[in-house]
């Protein structure tokens, strides 16, 4: 895989960005039109754009703000939405989203964002980045909005894998602790272990062991757990952070994006419904905007992976240029404030010290 420098990335002091802009269902304008938001916003980040030069060139071409702050890194392969893990490991060297995880493996970039397939992602960013000490699976992190007064609450995993044990998820809550910590400046979060009941004699197995494993370093981590939550308490104000197992996670969040639109869709139907309706809509128009600004899932677009040696965020496939300046700007957070290394710190101090072990 050649690389071509076209757009010179000059200055030393701004953070490096690794952007997959193949992957995603809009295709490479919505990337890089969510690149160019995102240096409008911040004068100190920078761009490595992964992909099909002569596509690109053109594209970065049209935004003044992106001029030295992109550099194109050809790679001819696009990961797709159908290609299968196993196979983008073993044929996917010259793709897109392998040269983006690349560029943060080698020390180019501080962060790797992709739109595109979160299978082939999640494989890629284990086998170049490898699981820090003391970490079993990776999870991905996501921020939920909530009734919190930080106005979001962590919840993981959403997806990275299907399945976790009680030690995993005892380990998924250390990480979301880490994150709320550092990345909403909470200094004690609290936990809690999404169940289909509060009551401590509810669940599997794995959920009462791990409400136990999680209990038991309440003290030395520095949070309080609160016990099992319930699927209501995910937007709500009782937990900071909501440890679940990936199946579960994911069809939480998509079921809370997909609610968020059908409000939107009623809403405008009713305001339609009558011209006193329409008048109340004029009346309301800063309240509604307020409130759509609030529930929008673009805001909080990009699942961060956890517990790996590098940050790489999972944007929605279907982002546009918004959410994917709203995964950018996450990336650079998670890069000024040294989140992985802070978490990496986390872990290994948390953890008895034969399960750090390589």
């Amino acid at each position: 895989m050649t690389a071509q420098t076209d757009h010179n990335t000059a200055k030393p002091d701004r953070t490096v960005i690794s952007v997959d802009a193949m992957g995603g269902d809009e295709g490479p304008a919505a990337v890089v039109a969510g690149c160019s938001l995102s240096a409008k916003l911040n004068n100190q980040i920078a761009f490595i754009l992964h992909g099909d030069q002569d596509q690109l060139t053109p594209l970065i071409d049209r935004y003044r703000e992106l001029r030295g702050r992109c550099e194109v890194r050809h790679a001819a392969g696009v990961v797709t939405m159908d290609d299968k893990p196993s196979q983008v490991v073993r044929t996917g060297k010259d793709s897109s989203m392998w040269s983006a995880i690349e560029s943060v493996r080698d020390g180019e970039a501080a962060v790797a964002v992709s739109c595109g397939n979160t299978g082939a992602l999640m494989a890629l960013s284990m086998i170049r980045l490898r699981k820090l000490p003391g970490v079993n699976r990776p999870a991905i992190a996501v921020l939920y909005p909530s009734a919190n007064p930080q106005g979001f609450n962590v919840m993981l995993d959403v997806g990275a894998d299907i399945r976790a044990d009680a030690d995993d998820l005892m380990r998924f809550a250390l990480m979301g602790i880490s994150y709320a910590r550092n990345g909403m400046d909470l200094s004690r979060p609290r936990v809690g272990l999404l169940n289909v009941g509060t009551e401590e004699h509810k669940g599997r197995s794995e959920l009462k062991e791990a409400y136990d494993l999680i209990k038991a370093h309440e003290g030395e981590a520095e949070f309080d757990f609160v016990g099992f939550v319930e699927g209501g308490d995910i937007s709500g104000d009782k937990a900071d952070v909501i440890v679940t197992d990936g199946f579960t996670g994911n069809v939480a969040i998509k079921t809370g994006e997909g609610t968020a639109r059908l409000i939107g869709i009623r809403l405008r139907e009713a305001f339609k419904y009558s011209p006193l309706s329409r008048l109340a809509s004029l009346l309301a128009y800063t309240s509604l905007r307020r409130l759509r600004h609030k529930i929008d899932p673009r805001r909080v677009n990009g699942g961060v992976f956890l517990g790996l040696n590098g940050t790489v965020v999972k944007s929605h496939g279907s982002a546009d240029a918004t959410g994917i300046s709203a995964a950018i700007k996450l990336a650079a957070q998670l890069s000024d404030s040294r989140f992985n290394d802070k978490l990496a710190a986390r872990v290994a101090a948390t953890l008895p010290s034969e399960e750090t072990q390589t």
